[in-house]
């Protein structure tokens, strides 16, 4: 592992790991009635079944092994006064003021925007669910209105079944979009590949609003305004 790589495993453990401990605490000292851990369903790993809260996880990267801990150490300190609910959403897609061109659905579009190719990590079987970032902002929403019973110390999965494709479906929606772009495959095969069960959270009454469709559309429209560009921002690992 290079120095830049043990870099960028130390600065993953703390920005979503500790930071985000030190955050819930002082939320706590500070009298807060409710805290939401936006977690990722990354931490699931690669299963071949689908898989729900009760599931074991099988945290395969650094960003989803700091997410698990974050989650150990978070949910025990709810309380009566102290209301702690976990979020696992889905690989969020869709325009953000901080753009992200490394999520599958972003980079997807951006690529073949910019350059008639699409790219596609090998080998395009792996299986992703994915959510709008304002379904995220949606649920975090919904979850601040429920009673504190059904919400304290509970894990929620969010997403969607119908926003859960293979890599190459996903690939599809956004050639769907882009008349005339051909699959450019990189990388080496990628072993992350899970489905999720989200009947926890829709059984409280949450559904998403913002399809596949909806945000590749979203984005090219900014992409054609000059709204958003890919550049070292966009790119966490450059970020960092």
């Amino acid at each position: 592992m290079t120095n830049d790589s043990l870099l960028i495993k130390k600065e993953t453990y703390n920005i979503n790991h500790l930071a985000r401990y030190k955050c819930a605490k002082l939320a706590k000292k500070n009298k807060v009635k409710r805290y939401i851990l936006p977690s990722s369903c990354s931490i699931y790993g690669y299963n071949n079944k689908t898989v729900d809260e009760t599931s074991k996880v099988n945290a395969i990267t650094s960003y989803a092994k700091a997410n698990y801990l974050s989650e150990r150490d978070i949910l025990p300190l709810a309380s009566k006064n102290f209301c702690v609910t976990v979020l696992r959403q889905a690989t969020v897609f869709g325009y953000s003021p901080r753009m992200r061109f490394d999520l599958a659905i972003n980079g997807m579009s951006e690529g073949a925007y910019r350059t008639g190719k699409l790219p596609i990590m090998r080998n395009g079987k792996q299986i992703r669910p994915l959510l709008h970032v304002k379904d995220t902002s949606r649920a975090m929403i919904f979850l601040l209105k429920q009673k504190l019973k059904k919400i304290n110390k509970e894990i929620f999965n969010v997403g969607s079944k119908k926003c859960t494709k293979s890599i190459k479906q996903l690939a599809l929606v956004v050639q769907k979009n882009i008349k005339g772009v051909k699959f450019r495959w990189y990388g080496d095969p990628d072993h992350r590949s899970y489905k999720v069960d989200f009947s926890k959270i829709n059984s409280l009454g949450f559904k998403i609003k913002y399809d596949l469709d909806y945000g590749v559309k979203e984005i090219l429209k900014k992409l054609n305004n000059n709204k958003i560009k890919k550049d070292k921002r966009s790119i966490t690992l450059d970020w960092y």
